[in-house]
């Protein structure tokens, strides 16, 4: 009994050893393909950080020099103060990071509630009415943009707060996310708080929201980065410089007759910094509420 036992083992390891010896050239190509992605992907950022630093005749010189002689820090202030030294890129910063936040919050609590009703109420025409949600991912916005901004011109709500947030305050893969989540939420807590005499907004705000944090923290963090650079809807909504958000303020600044590039590098440089800084808060909830939300329909 003893003998074969070892003779299969002897095998297993010889396996396991063939097995490592032929994996690795796979292993190399494969972190060979992810380090040439990574720095295609961290390429652009880089040139940025770079050039937010440098004078603006060394930014478009080439060669181009990723180590700079000297580093130019007039150009965050120059970013902030504006060619004109209206400081307007200070309000626009506030408009985006106020519109971003409030569509970020009801997005996440009317997709909560949204998916939470399509996963556990059984109702007639459920899936139905979930395929026509997904249905309206397939429509492009620039198909509804001019029939939406006709609505918000009517209501009056042109060049305000209201226009910027009302119109984009829900999506349907927001909803979609959500429903995938909780449906593998268990039934028995949601039934057992309901013989507890729970109400359901009750269930839903002190049992599902709170369980559901992974998957709303990664559309949380979707939703934000949309919002911080929607460019096309703040365009058509807003005419005054101050209800302009950041990237209508990239676009002037770019725009004008002498542009420093330098100092164009440091608004965007400046424009990225809430979104690295959300991300790496949220990363493991970000990464890990769309791997669950994906697991199992």
């Amino acid at each position: 009994m003893i003998q074969p036992t070892r003779k299969i083992g002897k095998k297993k390891q010889a396996y396991h050893g063939v097995g490592w010896r032929f994996s690795y050239p796979g292993n190399f190509l494969i972190w060979g393909i992810l380090i040439l992605t990574m720095g295609l992907v961290l390429t652009p950022l880089a040139f940025m950080l770079v050039s937010s630093v440098m004078p603006y005749h060394e930014v478009m010189r080439m060669p181009f020099r990723w180590i700079p002689n000297s580093f130019h820090w007039q150009n965050f202030w120059q970013a902030i103060r504006g060619n004109d030294g209206s400081f307007i890129y200070l309000r626009n910063i506030f408009n985006s990071f106020f519109v971003a936040s409030m569509v970020t919050l009801t997005t996440v609590f009317i997709s909560a509630m949204a998916g939470y009703g399509l996963a556990k109420f059984p109702f007639r025409g459920r899936n139905l009415v979930f395929m026509i949600i997904m249905a309206t991912m397939m429509i492009p916005f620039e198909a509804i943009m001019i029939p939406l901004y006709l609505t918000v011109t009517k209501f009056g709500w042109q060049d305000s707060y209201i226009g910027l947030i009302i119109p984009l305050m829900v999506n349907a893969f927001g909803i979609f996310l959500m429903r995938q989540f909780l449906i593998t939420f268990p039934d028995e807590v949601i039934d057992a708080a309901r013989i507890e005499g729970a109400s359901e907004f009750r269930i839903f705000w002190n049992i599902i929201l709170p369980n559901a944090a992974p998957a709303a923290a990664a559309l949380g963090i979707l939703t934000f980065r949309q919002q911080w650079d929607n460019l096309i809807w703040p365009l058509l909504i807003t005419q005054s410089e101050e209800m302009k958000t950041i990237p209508l303020y990239i676009v002037r600044f770019n725009s004008e007759k002498y542009t420093n590039e330098g100092a164009l590098m440091a608004v965007a440089m400046i424009a990225s910094l809430p979104i690295i800084i959300l991300f790496f808060s949220m990363a493991r909830y970000f990464t890990g509420g769309l791997t669950i939300s994906g697991m199992k329909d």
